[in-house]
Parts: structure tokens; C-alpha cells; sequence
């Protein structure tokens, strides 16, 4: 029999080949999605490469890690071009005083962005841990000791409607709240100054309504069972939350946490308004007592990156910098962001229901 006069074959209706047509488009725009990402990417790397790697051992270029930013100073001398640091041309100058040299400069053009790296890290860590301490604790409460009514659905608006806030809001609303403080009979609450703690409680703050949904979901997806063979053989609710319950919504929390660590590492709004600073001359354990830290001030490669590609004049050698100090960013990220998926991933695999 002729396969085309076959009784069950399907005939390509106006519908069939509309929902073809439909799937092709869904998949082109798929593909221009992935393809841009990876043109964005792959741009950053290969112009990157260029300033964090060389050619010869160790090849790493140690000096852009372990370096503070410094002016370049472009010169010809005696037929050489030379590029040298802030530093490096001043002992060169020393060591020639009778020598003319009319250097051109270029600010933060040479050394390294070892004090936006630590800076970068303290933020991170430190707003996570304030921002998954709290949001974790008010999913705990929303999900299972607030009994629903008109308040807690306006909560949960509210929480809502606080993941819609653009991130210099949240910037203003830290550099009014933490960093300048208000009095109340007389009494000065906050006033940190632009420092760490300011900048910890306002990028914890912008990443709460993330941190305190995901983890809520992640809680109701706990099976009811598992609370009440807890609470028939005698627990208390806090310790069948936090033997029966926690233990197996770690993973839908650490998912949380790697969404709020890739926005927190990447604001440069709210941290500009309350903790970095353009340039920093010394680190913030660099201090008479330690309690001090948190005060102190940061630099941070979102907003170095900032200010080098449009505070600046620009030019080859800042354009180095930029997507340098980009390629940094982006692996820092990515390998917090690493960590957090493995921990997800072993705490998965060792709570199973």
C-alpha cells in the first residue's frame, strides 16, 4: 500500500504547521539567547586573557592580583619605551635625576586589584550571612507559625513588591538609614559612615525578598508527614523544624543563596553609596583593633570597574584594565557561585525523601 494513502497517517493541517512554525521561532530566540551570552563571555575572555595571563611561568600575571591600582607612566628612554607603575617610576627617577622623561600618565592604568578582590569578598560573604540569617528565619516563621490572614498575605506582598526595587533605591535608602543614621531623643542609631556594615545591611536587605521566598518554597516542599511523625512522638515544633524540616529545605536555600550572591557581587549602585571607596591606601583589617573592620571603608571590583571605563579618560591601557578587572569578577562569582552548587548538590544526595 502506498504510504500516502495510509489511513493513519497524519495529515499537515493549517494548526500542525502553525505550531511548527511557532517551535522554529521558540528555538531560534533560544539559540540568539545562548549566542549572545556567549559573545558577551567569550568577548570578556579573550580581551581579559590579554591582562590576567602571559606567556611566561608562572603565567598568571601575579602583579594584578597581589597589587594595589596605580597611575601608568608612558616614557621613552634612550631609544626604549617603557610602562611603569606609580612606584616603579619613582625609583626609576630616583635613580636618573639628570634624566628628562615628560612621562604621559594614565590613572589607574597599572598595578593590580588585590584591594578590590578582598573587598569584593567581604561583601559577599558578609551580606550573605546577614541576609540568609534573616531571610531564612522569616521564611521559618511565615511557613510555619503565622497563621494565615489579611497581615501575612500583606507581608508577603510586601515582600513581593521589595524584589521589584530598583538597586539605587535600595542604595539611597542604606547611604540615609547606615551611613548617615538618624537621632531619636538625642540617641544616634547607625551612622556608619561609607564602611563594611553599611554595606553588608544594605545589600543583605536588597536580597532578602529572594532569599525569604526560594526558602519559603523550599520549605512547604517538605512533606507534611515528616512534621507530624515529628510532633506524634513527643518533639516540640522548633525541634521538628529544625531536625525534620531544615535539614531536607538546605538545598532549595542554598539555591537562594546562589541567586542573592550573584546580584549582591554585581551592584555597584548601593555599595558606591555606602562601602567603596574609588581608592583605598591601605586594607580593612589594616587597623588598630580589629573590632574596627567593619568601619573601615573598601574598594570593590564592581565599582572600580565603573569608574575606570567612565570616570576616566579612555584609552588602551584603561581598556586593558576594564576587562581584566572584568575576567576577575566573573571567575570570583563563578567559583563562589561553584561552591554553593556542590554543597547544594551533597546536601541533596544525603537528604532524600
Amino acid at each position: 500500500m502506498d504510504d500516502t494513502m495510509h489511513r493513519f497517517r497524519t495529515s499537515a493541517t493549517a494548526a500542525a504547521r502553525r505550531e511548527r512554525t511557532v517551535f522554529l521561532l521558540f528555538r531560534v530566540a533560544t539559540y540568539l539567547v545562548v549566542g549572545c551570552g556567549v559573545a558577551v563571555f567569550l568577548t570578556i575572555f579573550l580581551r581579559g586573557a590579554g591582562t590576567v595571563l602571559q606567556k611566561e611561568a608562572p603565567f598568571v600575571n601575579t602583579a594584578f592580583f597581589t597589587q594595589a591600582p596605580e597611575s601608568l607612566y608612558v616614557f621613552d628612554f634612550e631609544g626604549v619605551h617603557r610602562q611603569m607603575g606609580f612606584r616603579e617610576f619613582q625609583e626609576f627617577k630616583a635613580a636618573h635625576p639628570a634624566a628628562k622623561l615628560n612621562p604621559e600618565t594614565y590613572i589607574y592604568s597599572a598595578g593590580g586589584i588585590f584591594p578590590a578582590i578582598v573587598g569584593t569578598l567581604l561583601l559577599v560573604v558578609g551580606s550573605m550571612t546577614i541576609a540568609l540569617l534573616l531571610g531564612v528565619c522569616a521564611a521559618i516563621f511565615l511557613n510555619e507559625y503565622a497563621r494565615d490572614g489579611k497581615f501575612i498575605r500583606f507581608v508577603r506582598l510586601s515582600i513581593m513588591n521589595l524584589a521589584g526595587v530598583p538597586s539605587i533605591v535600595f542604595g539611597l535608602f542604606g547611604a540615609s538609614m547606615f551611613v548617615v543614621g538618624f537621632k531619636v531623643f538625642g540617641i544616634q542609631f547607625f551612622g556608619w559612615n561609607t564602611s563594611l556594615m553599611a554595606g553588608w545591611f544594605t545589600l543583605a536587605f536588597m536580597v532578602l525578598p529572594v532569599i525569604i521566598t526560594a526558602s519559603e518554597e523550599s520549605l512547604k516542599a517538605v512533606p507534611k508527614g515528616f512534621r507530624e511523625g515529628s510532633l506524634a512522638l513527643g518533639a516540640t515544633r522548633w525541634q521538628t523544624i529544625r531536625k525534620n524540616v531544615l535539614p531536607y529545605a538546605l538545598p532549595g536555600i542554598l539555591t537562594s543563596s546562589i541567586l542573592g550572591i550573584a546580584r549582591v557581587a554585581g551592584e555597584t549602585a548601593p555599595i558606591m553609596f555606602t562601602a567603596a571607596f574609588v581608592v583605598s591606601d591601605k586594607l580593612p583589617w589594616q587597623v588598630d583593633h580589629l573590632t574596627d573592620m567593619p568601619f573601615q571603608g573598601v574598594m570593590a571590583l564592581p565599582y572600580h570597574i565603573y569608574v575606570v571605563s567612565s570616570k576616566i579618560p579612555q584609552n588602551a591601557y584603561t581598556a586593558r584594565v576594564q576587562y581584566g578587572t572584568t575576567f576577575v569578577f566573573l571567575l570570583i562569582v563563578a567559583v563562589i557561585a561553584s561552591v554553593s552548587i556542590i554543597l547544594r548538590n551533597r546536601l541533596r544526595n544525603r537528604y532524600k525523601w
